[in-house]
């Protein structure tokens, strides 16, 4: 089963997204596009679930009383509440299973791709242009950055 294209099915079954948020935010508050990150990486980067979902999800979930809300610095931040963190205890086995499909959905893919090597290589390259971005570059920052990617590779080929 593929995921992530033009009719190529949906990642979780009906009502799983609601465990996989809840027990994202059950491991630290998150607001919706943290979620929406946190989902697209545990699944190297293959699927990306819309805020059209993620979001109404979100509210449902407060809605609920399995989240609170807080907004902080003009996003909106949610955390799990002892309701919620019953109402995961109550569906461990779903919820268990939701989480282990997508944190190995890359490997059933045959990808090879860990979700987390996904993650540094896109963080790498967006340090790369917002510095660049960012203004001129002194001969001085441009040796400092060499050597810093050098670095990298030379320990990631001994490794």
């Amino acid at each position: 089963m593929r995921w992530g294209g033009r009719g190529l099915g949906r990642p979780f079954d009906h009502g799983e997204l609601r465990f996989v948020i809840l027990a994202l935010i059950a491991e630290k508050p998150r607001h919706g596009y943290e979620i929406i990150k946190a989902i697209e990486e545990q699944f190297g980067g293959t699927y990306t679930p819309s805020a059209g979902v993620v979001y109404p999800t979100l509210t449902m979930l407060e809605e609920s009383g399995n989240a609170t809300v807080e907004e902080i610095r003009g996003k909106k931040s949610y955390t799990i509440t002892e309701q919620g963190t019953q109402f995961l205890a109550a569906n461990r086995a779903s919820t268990e299973a939701a989480m282990r499909r997508m944190r190995e959905h890359w490997f059933r893919e045959g990808k090879g791709r860990a979700p987390q090597l996904v993650r540094a290589v896109h963080n790498l390259k967006l340090a790369l242009r917002l510095r660049q971005q960012s203004g001129p570059i002194t001969d001085e920052q441009m040796q400092k950055i060499v050597a810093a990617i050098d670095a990298a590779a030379i320990a990631i080929e001994r490794s």
